[in-house]
């Protein structure tokens, strides 16, 4: 296993080019995959020169998305002359900006300050512009791209249509952000699930590969992540544990927001931040609901 302390290097499993991002692929980036020969860029969201000379030295086709999340297509204003490929379930969410704020859940009343604060930053940082998708990236749909193909691995709960991709002819399976990080699974979307996102880290982990590649941090492992697909699902364990005993004590959203249970601590913007917050716990807290772990009553939480 590579290394988690060191950052990755650019490389290439056959005609796959792993190209990382500035700062370890941490948000605002991410790492990039290209297809030699195909000339295909998968997450535009990385080293903004690199990907520049890449695209004026070995060309651009086509963009593909693992899915629709701002860090993972922050230079495609660089590729706005070629077609763009999604999932169906993920393209509306850049069809405009309203609908960017609607699929992440950020257009309630209580998310004015962090859609005030985030909606300059989508323009400047991240370049967003409207984009339609030329054509859909249908699950599990095996495509060739000359002498590679590419099987198309539906993996939803970090969004609804969250994409990896796997290259037989390599071995290489690239999780998107799937990505083994100690912070764990983001699952705050709208059309996020938990139960999805754990499906999806299973289904991931049973692909025999020989390499696996991430959307962020570590980036490559040329041996089996072992131990580390455990660790990130008992994230989400973590999470559920350390809210219900929270919620020994009845609680507003706002008090477990202010908790930190998913952030530890209260990090800089505070407003998007807390928007994070609430998104995950929401799902958590509608999964224990459901399960009879907690009870509601006029808006105050606690565990049974």
């Amino acid at each position: 296993m590579k290394n988690p302390g060191i950052g990755p290097q650019e490389q290439c499993f056959g005609p796959v080019r792993f190209i990382p991002g500035p700062n370890r692929g941490r948000y605002p980036f991410c790492h990039s995959v290209y297809i030699e020969g195909a000339g295909v860029l998968i997450d535009p969201g990385g080293d903004r020169e690199r990907l520049q000379n890449l695209r004026d030295t070995m060309g651009v086709s086509m963009v593909w998305l693992s899915h629709w999340h701002e860090d993972h297509w922050g230079h495609l204003d660089l590729f706005s002359d070629v077609p763009l490929w999604m999932s169906r379930q993920d393209a509306p969410a850049l069809s405009s900006v309203d609908a960017f704020f609607q699929a992440y859940g950020m257009d309630g009343p209580q998310d004015a300050r962090a859609r005030e604060q985030f909606y300059p930053v989508l323009l400047e940082q991240f370049h967003f512009a409207p984009r339609t998708s030329a054509r859909y990236l249908e699950p599990g749909q095996t495509l060739s791209l000359g002498s590679i193909q590419v099987q198309v691995i539906h993996a939803p709960g970090h969004t609804p249509g969250n994409m990896a991709f796997y290259f037989p002819n390599t071995g290489v399976l690239f999780l998107g952000d799937y990505d083994l990080t100690p912070f764990g699974p983001w699952y705050g979307d709208t059309g996020s699930s938990l139960a999805d996102t754990i499906a999806s880290v299973e289904k991931l982990r049973s692909i025999k590969a020989r390499a696996w590649l991430t959307g962020h941090e570590t980036g490559v492992f040329t041996s089996p992540p072992g131990a580390l697909w455990e660790d990130y699902l008992q994230v989400i364990a973590r999470r559920e544990k350390d809210l219900l005993r929270f919620l020994r004590q009845p609680s507003t959203m706002e008090e477990i927001v202010s908790a930190w249970i998913v952030y530890q601590r209260p990090r800089e913007p505070v407003p998007l931040y807390r928007f994070g917050e609430r998104a995950i716990m929401g799902k958590h807290l509608e999964q224990l609901l459901q399960q009879g772990k907690v009870v509601e009553r006029d808006g105050v939480f606690q565990s049974t």
